[in-house]
C-alpha cells in the first residue's frame, strides 16, 4: 500500500537543565552532544530514512521557536535536506499546539498528500542504533495505518525517576496500552522494573493528521478550537510560516500526553485505540547532564572527559571544557561544566535540578540563562571577548555574501579590524572594500552596514566605545532578515 509520512520535529524546547550549554537562544537539540550532528540534525536524518517501496517520506515539517528561526534553516542547510514546511510558534505553548499546527499543515497545505501519517519525535533524543530505530519505525507506521496512535516506548534499565511510563497489555512487537504513568518516585519507579509491563515514554508519536486532530476535538475542543483560529490567521515568508500571533498566544498551554494520550486508555468509549511499539535502539533523551554521562564513552574509572580536560584520582566524573584546560582531582559523582562565560559544578544525581540555576539567573535578569557570550545572527555570530566603562570588544563573523542590517547607533562609535577575508564597508555615503590588516571608523550616529561580498568567512575584530553599548542601542533601516526597526 503506497502511504505518505511526513516527519514532524517539535525543535520548540529550551533545555534547562542541560545550562550553561544549553541557552535559551541556542538550545541543546541544536548543539552536537552526541556524534558530529547536533540533536536536531541527528533528529531529521533519522526520519527522513523511513522511505521504501511502499512509503513516500515527505521533507519534513519543523515546529519551532520564532527566536530560532535561522538556527533551523541553517542546520537543514548544512544536512542539504530541504523542510516542507517550517512553523513558528510566537511563543511556546507546550506541544499539544506544537503538533497541532503540523497536523493543520498536512491537511491543508502539504501538497500531493491525503491525510498523510505524522512521524513525530522531539528534536533533542539520540538513538544510537539507527537500524533498529528504523525498523521499529516502520512497525508503528503499519500499525498507524488503520487509524490507531501509536507511541514509541523504552524499556528501562534503571529505576528512572525523571521519565514518564507507559503500562502496557501484552507483549510482542505491537502492545495495547493499558494506561499511562506519571513520573514516579524511586520506589515506584524500582517496581515497575520489576513486573516488566512498564516502558519509559519516549515522547515519540505515530499517527494520522485526521486522527489527531479528531481526537483533540473530542478530549480539549479549546486547544483545538484555539489553535484553528491561529493557523487561520497564519502568514509565510522567507520560507517560515507563522500562525496569528494575538491567536496563538490565546491558546491554552498543554502536553500531547495530557490533552490526549492519558486520556484515550482510561476511557474505553474513546473511539481511539493506543498502541506501544518497543524501541530498544539505544535511546536516550539526554535531558539532564547524568544522560550525557550515561551515553558517553568512559574511562576505566566511569569518567567522562570533554574537550581539554583533565580528571585524576576521580570516579563517575564528567567533565566538559569549551575554552580552556579544566582540570579536576578527587571528584566522585560530579558534573563540571566550563563555558567562556560560566561554570557549572553539580552532584551528577542532581543534575535534574540544574534548571533551578536558570529560574535564578532570569530572577535576577542575568543574560547567561539566554545567551552564550558567543551570540549566533543570522548573517554569522559575534563573540564579547572583552568589556569595561565605556568600551567594548567584539569578535565578529560574516558569512560569505551575507550582509548585516544598514543601522545606525545612537551611543556609540565604532572601529573595524578586518582580520580575514574581504568587507564591504558602507559608511554614511561611502562604500569601501577592506582586506586583511585593515581597518575603519564608524562615527557615533553615522548610517553604516558591513557585508562579506567574498567566498570565505569574512572575520573583523570591533572595537566599540561610548556611553552606553546596549545591544538595543540599534536604529535599523534596511535588513534582509526582516529585522527592521
Amino acid at each position: 500500500m503506497n502511504q505518505t509520512l511526513l516527519p514532524v520535529v517539535m525543535a520548540g524546547g529550551s533545555g534547562t537543565r542541560l545550562w550553561p550549554l544549553s541557552r535559551a537562544l541556542y538550545p541543546k537539540q541544536f548543539l552536537a552532544l552526541s556524534g558530529d550532528e547536533t540533536l536536531f540534525q541527528q533528529a531529521v536524518r533519522r526520519l527522513t530514512s523511513l522511505a521504501d517501496a511502499g512509503t513516500q517520506v515527505a521533507g519534513p515539517c519543523i515546529v519551532g521557536n520564532e527566536e530560532h528561526r535561522f538556527l533551523t534553516l541553517d542546520q537543514l542547510r548544512e544536512m542539504k535536506v530541504s523542510a516542507s514546511a517550517v512553523l513558528l510558534e510566537p511563543t511556546g505553548r507546550n506541544t499539544a499546539p506544537a503538533l497541532t499546527l503540523a497536523a493543520l499543515y498536512a491537511r491543508d497545505d502539504l501538497e500531493g498528500a491525503q491525510d498523510p501519517i505524522l512521524v513525530v519525535t522531539p528534536a533533542d533524543q539520540t538513538v544510537t542504533d539507527a537500524a533498529a530505530f528504523t525498523a521499529a519505525l516502520r512497525e508503528a507506521v503499519q500499525a498507524a495505518s488503520d487509524g490507531s496512535i501509536v507511541i514509541l516506548g523504552i524499556r528501562p534499565d534503571r529505576p528512572e525517576t525523571g521519565f514518564g511510563y507507559i503500562r502496557t497489555r501484552g507483549d510482542g512487537q505491537v502492545q495495547p496500552v493499558a494506561a499511562f504513568v506519571e513520573k514516579p518516585d524511586a520506589e515506584t519507579a524500582q517496581r515497575y522494573i520489576t513486573e516488566g509491563c512498564y516502558y519509559w515514554n519516549s515522547g515519540m508519536f505515530v499517527l494520522r493528521a485526521s486522527v489527531w486532530l479528531k481526537a483533540l476535538a473530542q478530549f480539549r475542543p479549546d486547544i483545538a478550537e484555539a489553535t484553528d483560529a491561529a493557523w487561520a490567521q497564519r502568514k509565510a515568508d522567507n520560507g517560515f510560516i507563522r500562525p496569528g500571533k494575538a491567536e496563538f498566544a490565546a491558546i491554552p498551554s498543554e502536553s500531547v500526553d495530557y490533552a490526549v494520550m492519558e486520556r484515550c486508555p482510561a476511557d474505553p468509549k474513546c473511539g481511539f485505540t493506543v498502541k506501544m511499539v518497543p524501541l530498544e535502539a539505544g535511546w536516550s533523551d539526554l535531558g539532564a547532564w547524568e544522560a550525557v554521562w550515561q551515553v558517553s564513552e568512559k574511562d576505566a574509572n566511569g569518567n567522562v572527559a570533554q574537550g581539554d580536560a583533565v580528571i585524576e584520582s576521580s570516579r563517575n566524573t564528567l567533565v566538559h571544557a569549551t575554552s580552556r584546560l579544566v582540570s579536576a582531582v578527587g571528584l566522585d559523582n560530579v558534573v563540571v561544566v566550563e563555558t567562556p562565560d560560566a561554570v557549572l559544578v553539580a552532584d551528577r544525581s542532581r543534575s535534574q535540578e540544574v534548571k533551578k540555576i536558570v529560574a535564578k539567573l532570569e530572577q535576577r535578569e542575568r543574560s547567561e540563562g539566554t545567551l552564550h557570550r558567543l551570540v549566533h545572527r543570522p548573517w554569522g555570530w559575534y563573540d564579547s571577548i572583552d568589556a569595561g566603562p565605556r568600551f567594548q570588544v567584539k569578535r565578529i563573523m560574516v558569512k560569505p555574501k551575507a550582509t548585516l542590517s544598514l543601522q545606525m547607533h545612537h551611543h556609540r562609535a565604532e572601529h573595524w579590524i578586518v582580520v580575514s577575508g574581504t568587507a564591504e564597508v558602507t559608511c554614511g555615503e561611502k562604500k569601501i572594500l577592506l582586506t586583511e590588516n585593515q581597518s575603519t571608523y564608524i562615527p557615533l550616529g553615522e548610517v553604516h552596514r558591513l557585508a562579506n561580498p567574498g567566498t570565505i568567512p569574512l572575520e573583523i575584530i570591533e572595537v566599540q566605545s561610548g556611553s552606553y553599548l546596549g545591544e538595543d542601542d540599534i536604529v535599523r533601516f534596511q535588513d534582509t532578515y526582516g529585522r527592521v526597526s
